[in-house]
């Protein structure tokens, strides 16, 4: 009882905190499609709350608000009609504050609705622990989403002042050997993962190597200025015609000014630092960057295997969201990058394990009906919550997205 008690009042807490430095006009903008407004980050988590758990086990629970459930379902067909995805930068109301009056009334319901219980049953314990993990995940795209929002506006603002400077030099890149043979994908360990880490089962790899650290800006600037976005020989087909569409011509938030590259950062605008890995990066970049250096990326399952064998305890100076860096930090000696900084593309479709299965009811909607042209990457961010990442983590998104914070690891044939 205690555990989901602290942790709920950790996690919710912590969207509050994300939150603290934005200004009320912060709060409501959708530049894009892919931001959402940050109030409604903060009111869709509690619906998930309310929604999933206090209308369905609180007896005599009493709805916040009968339009609710229609603003703030973001996808869940089965639990009725919701507010498109493009039109959330409409809702001027509720308000703010009136959405952090909801958050509250959620909150106190959620610990009367606890305090019921001398032992918290399964499938209520289940639902709670998926909320938290659900609400970490909003959290992180509350980051990306914050920074897109601050990062195009033409001031420049910063989101903080407190800058945490990584050191001053990126070690030299090196390979890490993995030998052929079967190996276990899937989730295996303790504790909470979604469903699409189940199914457990073998795959055979052959040998391979891959880097034991993460592209840096200063390696990417040099496929820039080596015209790798003006020759087509190393993108997909797809993606050149995406780079031609949009004027692609570097990662997102760089900015070239009288002859110096520049990056928006949380700090606001600042010179390039070229020893740190590079983000905001799509797929198809990442990827046409491999084909330059004569690499590749690397797939889930090599991944994977590859984090388990290396880093599979997480290492103690990842750089996750808890160190507040709000940045990529450059590569420590003995430390691989495989979790923090940036999410890593790979180059697996998303797909359904074997015996993967659909669950019954709403949750049977969060992650399967996605598994259709999007592609997997893996290890977390410096906007992952640390608790919230493992190695059979799967994380998906479309090849051509590049607001959230993902980046590169080569890999190669032996």
């Amino acid at each position: 009882m205690s555990y989901f008690k602290d942790k709920y009042k950790r996690v919710r807490n912590q969207s509050i905190h994300l939150c603290e430095p934005l200004e009320k006009e912060d709060m409501v903008v959708q530049p894009i499609v892919d931001v959402s407004p940050p109030k409604w980050h903060l009111g869709h988590t509690t619906w998930f709350f309310e929604k999933m758990i206090l209308e369905e086990h609180f007896k005599g629970y009493q709805v916040y608000h009968p339009e609710y459930n229609y603003v703030f379902n973001s996808y869940y067909e089965s639990v009725g009609k919701r507010v498109l995805r493009t039109d959330r930068g409409n809702l001027t109301r509720p308000t703010t504050e009136e959405v952090y009056k909801y958050r509250t009334y959620v909150d106190e319901q959620m610990a009367y609705f606890l305090d019921t219980f001398s032992e918290i049953p399964q499938k209520v314990s289940e639902l709670l622990e998926l909320g938290l993990q659900h609400e970490q995940q909003h959290q992180e795209l509350l980051v990306y989403d914050i920074k897109y929002i601050l990062g195009n506006n033409p001031l420049f603002p910063a989101y903080t002042k407190k800058e945490v400077v990584s050191s001053s030099e990126c070690r030299t890149l090196n390979y890490l050997p993995i030998s052929a043979g079967n190996y276990t994908i899937g989730h295996q360990r303790e504790g909470f993962c979604f469903d699409n880490e189940l199914g457990v089962h073998q795959v055979y790899l052959h040998d391979f190597e891959i880097a034991d650290r993460l592209v840096t800006n200063g390696e990417y600037l040099e496929f820039i200025e080596a015209g790798g976005y003006q020759n087509f020989k190393y993108w997909y087909m797809e993606a050149w015609a995406w780079v031609q569409e949009n004027s692609e011509s570097a990662p997102m938030h760089w900015h070239y000014i009288n002859g110096e590259w520049f990056q928006y950062t949380f700090f606001g605008l600042q010179k390039l630092n070229l020893h740190e890995p590079v983000t905001h990066i799509s797929q198809y970049e990442a990827a046409a960057f491999a084909q330059w250096k004569g690499m590749r990326l690397a797939t889930e399952f090599e991944w994977e295997v590859a984090s388990n064998l290396f880093e599979s305890a997480i290492h103690k100076n990842a750089n996750f969201i808890e160190g507040a860096a709000l940045a990529t930090q450059t590569a420590e000696k003995g430390h691989f990058q495989f979790f923090g900084d940036t999410w890593e593309w790979t180059n697996s479709a998303y797909l359904p394990y074997p015996y993967f299965k659909t669950e019954t009811g709403p949750i049977g909607e969060y992650n399967g009906k996605f598994m259709i042209n999007q592609i997997v990457l893996r290890g977390g961010s410096f906007a992952t919550p640390k608790d919230h990442i493992r190695p059979s983590y799967r994380n998906f998104f479309h090849p051509q997205l590049k607001w959230h914070f993902t980046g590169i690891r080569l890999a190669k044939h032996v």
